[in-house]
């Protein structure tokens, strides 16, 4: 969930994603925020009337790049509520990111052929590092 209200636009929330992300899992302090590699999987964008938007995946009920990857690489977890993205099946079609109703998802800056989305930190037992990193609540969990 996100409250943008509370967003002060600092940006930790895509500090985390890209550190829980890297592949050479070196320190926070030494991580290259201009690399590619380390790009995030979030961001925090203004509005016309200069307030902080942070854009995160939804995991959305009914997601729209689920019915429109062609390879499979898109599922949405029954168990978990979590649509996840299998790198190895994507055709790199970016049907997903075309049809996406939030503009979150996008091709990987540097190759551009990838997909990159939240993955809810699956692989960290803690779970989301970006909501760990909000200073504000402005990002946080909640089961509905």
């Amino acid at each position: 969930m996100i409250d943008s209200e509370k967003c002060s636009g600092c940006k930790n929330c895509s500090i985390a994603c890209m550190q829980s992300h890297r592949s050479d899992n070196g320190s926070i302090y030494n991580i290259d925020l201009t690399d590619d590699v380390n790009e995030s999987r979030n961001s925090i964008k203004t509005d016309v009337n200069g307030h902080y938007r942070p854009l995160f995946c939804r995991h959305c009920d009914d997601p729209e790049c689920v019915v429109t990857c062609m390879s499979g690489a898109m599922a949405k977890n029954t168990e978990n509520g979590l649509v996840l993205y299998n790198k190895s099946q994507c055709a790199a079609c970016f049907m997903c990111v075309m049809n996406c109703p939030f503009g979150i998802l996008k091709p990987d800056d540097k190759t551009t052929s990838f997909v990159l989305k939240c993955d809810f930190c699956i692989h960290d037992e803690k779970g989301p590092n970006c909501v760990k990193a909000c200073p504000n609540g402005a990002i946080y969990v909640k089961e509905i």
